[in-house]
């Protein structure tokens, strides 16, 4: 009998026995749960291409997911069921199908907790290990297999993982896709030694390792009429430290990962080892905050399949150092993480002026800025006639401090919230940027870089106790790409169950008068409860969807939309 089905049975026994009685050992548990579905109908238009041709007969499309969580004194178990029928449009065709991904059963105990099934699991800052889901990505990189995490005394936490990531509903078999193996070893200091207990500086040590196994493939090259063959690793592995200090308001925090050489198609089957460097400082005040940060990653690419070099079976994860935006237009140009190579610096400023001062007037201010650049790292030949990166090579050499001279993005942002009466209130925001399109979506000289200046107006009135009405207004300014854009929408909300929405996007700059295009979209909304209902029709134009720095392409598209979610 497979591990699958002997999971599975043993999660519909847990399920069934909060009905037996309570005389039972199982008794007394509780089953939680969520639930999303996501349907679009995609209507003909003309202005977008879309018409029985362009969607194959496709005019559906749904993705939808349960979660089931059981919980009974020392023991935990759950499952996903997921359908992707058909998988809505920017959704890789792989997700289509139905059934059980995801399914674990986990005991803790004391000192000890075991979780068999599948798990997401993080070491450190993610640097050589990180799993996790991002549903509005399409993104699952989960373990299957055994997790075991100890904490044998005080301030020490040990973790140990072995399995093999999820690709989409592909099984694991021999040879599809490699073994993940990895420890971590978490140290606060301060909990470990008696006489740092009452010290108000706060120190944690950490250390990983991760390695995964491959079945060897072949790999050949022809070179000057003759062929090689590459001599591939069957197990690479990867070491991270990392160090956390904190003394009152100031807090101090660095990973270092090493990687063993790992040629893959990622980063064309070069031989170099990888390194990633990521740091940040922080301070915070009443009414002020402080972060400045900076990483280098250098051919930090690892996946558990090195044939692959899509946005599946990452085995780590690069935080991002750039800030994540939440309105359409300063949203258009999202970066995305170069794990063959970046340089990147953020610093984050917040300040709060007090209620009744000057500036702040009678409800205060907040004024957030932000300012985030990304270079290229140094790369020269490592040697005479070998080109940069040649595949079957070691790849380059690179000095550690030094920069290259590529910028691939650059921001800067300016965010003002304020409250004006009891009544009004509203967020005013600034951006300008830089965005190399052809490195970030990985074009071929086909754009260079874009040059941006974007302005946010969200204003919101209190009508009564229960109604409001939200404006919020958009423009984007730019010289290069599809030329300026314009938003606007309005928002009435009926607090606490409903709102409706109009808004309207519009590409009035573009150089080419026949794509300038308004996207014209209404929507409402029903909340009871922990259930939310949304119906919107309309226009969604094209452009990219990023969480964390790990991106996928939306095509532009028109018709009904459908999302519904729930919790229990």
């Amino acid at each position: 009998m497979s591990a699958r089905i002997i999971i599975i049975t043993a999660l519909l026994l847990l399920f069934n026995s909060s009905f037996l009685s309570a005389q039972n050992p199982l008794s007394g548990g509780q089953i939680h749960g969520s639930f999303q579905t996501d349907m679009q109908y995609y209507a003909n238009d003309n202005i977008l291409g879309m018409n029985d041709s362009s969607l194959a007969g496709k005019r559906v499309g749904m993705n939808g997911f349960l979660d089931l969580l059981y919980t009974n004194h020392d023991f935990t178990a759950g499952l996903r069921y997921e359908a992707y029928l058909l998988p809505m449009l920017g959704f890789e065709p792989q997700h289509e199908g139905q059934g059980i991904p995801y399914y674990f059963v986990k005991y803790q105990k004391d000192w000890i907790e075991v979780t068999a099934g599948n798990f997401y699991e993080q070491f450190g800052n993610g640097l050589i290990l990180r799993t996790y889901q991002e549903w509005n990505l399409g993104y699952d990189n989960s373990l299957n297999g055994l997790r075991v995490k100890l904490n044998p005394a005080p301030g020490v936490t040990i973790k140990g993982v072995v399995g093999s990531q999820r690709y989409y509903w592909e099984k694991f078999s021999d040879g599809n896709r490699g073994i993940v193996r990895g420890a971590d070893g978490e140290f606060y200091l301060n909990d470990i030694f008696p006489f740092l207990k009452e010290k108000q500086t706060q120190i944690i040590l950490g250390g990983s390792m991760v390695s995964k196994y491959e079945k060897l493939t072949t790999k050949t090259t022809l070179i000057n009429d003759s062929i090689f063959q590459y001599k591939l690793p069957r197990n690479v592995a990867a070491f991270a430290g990392r160090l956390n200090i904190s003394h009152r308001g100031i807090n101090f925090l660095t990973e270092y990962a090493y990687k063993m050489n790992n040629p893959s198609q990622y980063n064309n089957f070069i031989y170099r080892p990888g390194q990633a460097l990521f740091s940040t400082l922080s301070y915070s005040q009443k009414g002020l905050g402080i972060i400045l940060a900076a990483k280098r990653i250098d051919n930090m690419s690892f996946k558990s399949k090195m044939t692959e070099d899509a946005n599946v079976l990452d085995i780590n994860f690069i935080p991002p150092l750039t800030k994540a935006h939440h309105y359409s237009l300063a949203n258009m140009y999202p970066y995305a993480t170069q794990l063959n190579g970046e340089y990147a610096f953020e610093g984050d400023v917040v300040y709060t002026l007090p209620k009744k001062s000057a500036l702040g007037g009678k409800y205060g201010m907040n004024i957030a800025l932000n300012s985030a650049f990304v270079f290229d790292i140094d790369k020269q030949p490592v040697a005479e006639g070998i080109a940069i990166g040649q595949s079957g090579t070691y790849g380059y050499t690179s000095d550690f401090p030094a920069p290259g001279g590529t910028l691939f993005f650059r921001e800067f942002s300016v965010k003002v919230s304020k409250k004006f009466t009891k009544d009004l209130k509203g967020v005013f925001i600034y951006l300008n940027q830089v965005y190399d399109k052809d490195i970030i979506e990985g074009h071929h000289n086909e754009y260079g870089k874009i040059y941006s200046h974007i302005g946010v107006a969200d204003i919101t009135y209190k009508l009564s106790s229960l109604h409001s009405l939200r404006l919020e207004a958009q423009t984007l300014f730019t010289r290069q790409d599809k030329g300026n854009w314009a938003s606007m929408g309005l928002e009435y909300t009926i607090a606490p169950k409903y709102f409706i929405s109009v808004a309207d996007e519009y590409n009035y700059g573009n150089t080419d008068p026949g794509s300038r295009t308004h996207y014209f979209n209404v929507a409402a909304g029903y909340l009871l409860n922990t259930t939310r209902i949304a119906v919107a029709y309309g226009r969604q134009r094209e452009g990219i969807v990023c969480v964390g720095g790990v991106c996928r392409q939306v095509p532009a598209s028109s018709g009904l939309s459908i999302a519904i979610t729930s919790s229990f």
